[in-house]
């Protein structure tokens, strides 16, 4: 009998290796040094009109596959739209030897709502 994973307990499992922080205090973080790391798509970042600046921008698609890109050195912080491709990334990358990395809870979303710094784009960026 085969075990299916749902994308419920995947998510669940992923936020159990997180320290997760809130939008505050990821933009503390950010003031304090960490990097922020964007991994929602282009199109993502152009359908919700912007992007956290001084964030570097490597969707879920490739971010992993960019690790040698990112300090090993320094806190890492993810943020996605939602707060869920953001879990399932940072996960990875602690598994990959970055013990700092984490994500942002409500991802983009509840950064703009908490009104935090955000360069609007505009739709043809």
């Amino acid at each position: 009998m085969t075990d299916h994973r749902t994308m419920e307990s995947l998510l669940a499992d992923a936020r159990a290796q997180l320290e997760r922080l809130t939008p505050e205090q990821a933009y503390e973080a950010q003031q304090d040094g960490a990097l922020l790391v964007d991994t929602r798509s282009a199109d993502e970042q152009r359908d919700q009109h912007g992007v956290i600046p001084g964030a570097v921008h490597h969707p879920f698609s490739v971010v992993l596959w960019r690790v040698d890109e990112l300090p090993r050195d320094t806190r890492v912080v993810l943020v996605c739209r939602h707060g869920h491709s953001s879990s399932l990334a940072a996960a990875q990358l602690k598994e990959l030897g970055f013990a700092d990395a984490t994500d942002v809870e409500g991802g983009f979303e509840a950064w703009a709502a908490a009104g935090l710094p955000v360069d609007a784009i505009g739709p043809d960026r």
